[in-house]
């Protein structure tokens, strides 16, 4: 019997633009694209291309000017900038080339008080888990400042994994790193993700990081350009 992934991300038509009149600038024209549970998939182009404008619609940091979106069951088209926030928690993990970590706070305080403030239960015994996942046990009660640039990013993976979500969004997510620590960190990411059970999407300019996904959708001029497997 043949078993069907459900669609977790379905795009029509998203449009962004910036600015009016003779300012107006078009950052994405017209974006189709569709996502199953369980994929892994690359956003792959150029600087200026519109790949890191589409994840942020995806995921909920952005609102598209155009076109309709439905992300894990939630209709993000009809949602204003509180009702995406309420629709992301839960169901989207979100990694940046920044790592955004709070520094008055340890890595087990960033991870656990975004559940704490979802509500989730047993916030730091989850939060410790998950760093152990990533291979910070040893660094729970450390702060920022006293981390890595590799070690901030396992955080930050970390923190975006700890409540379970549907979907794991990575913008450039080796960008800020040297190529060791990117290389640890791009494998901890696809290890994680797939344990986990999480879609997986990722931004990067970066062919043979692309090539790891299952699919790679390439953008230009804010249109996307060919959708294929790797």
């Amino acid at each position: 019997m043949t078993r069907t992934h459900p669609q977790l991300i379905a795009a029509k038509a998203l449009t962004l633009s910036l600015g009016n009149g003779e300012a107006r600038v078009e950052i994405l024209r017209g974006i189709d694209l569709s996502v199953n549970a369980g994929e892994t998939l690359a956003l792959l182009g150029p600087s200026g291309s519109g790949k890191s404008s589409l994840l942020a619609i995806l995921s909920g940091l952005e609102r598209a000017s155009g076109g309709t979106l439905c992300v894990a069951g939630a209709d993000f088209t009809a949602l204003d900038e509180d009702g995406l926030a309420a629709a992301r928690r839960g169901r989207i993990g979100i990694v940046l080339q920044a790592f955004h970590l709070l520094p008055t706070m340890t890595a087990l305080e960033n991870v656990a008080t975004p559940l704490e403030l979802a509500g989730m239960p047993d916030a730091m015994a989850r939060a410790e888990a998950e760093l152990v996942a990533v291979g910070l046990g040893h660094r729970l009660h450390h702060y920022p400042a006293q981390l890595s640039g590799g070690e901030q990013q396992r955080v930050a993976i970390a923190r975006a994994l700890a409540p379970k979500p549907a979907i794991l969004f990575a913008d450039e997510p080796t960008g800020n790193l040297d190529n060791t620590n990117g290389a640890a960190v791009a494998d901890l990411l696809f290890a994680r993700a797939g344990e986990a059970g999480a879609t997986f999407i990722m931004v990067t300019h970066d062919e043979v990081l692309a090539a790891r996904c299952g699919r790679i959708v390439r953008l230009a001029d804010g249109r996307i350009i060919s959708d294929s497997a790797a």
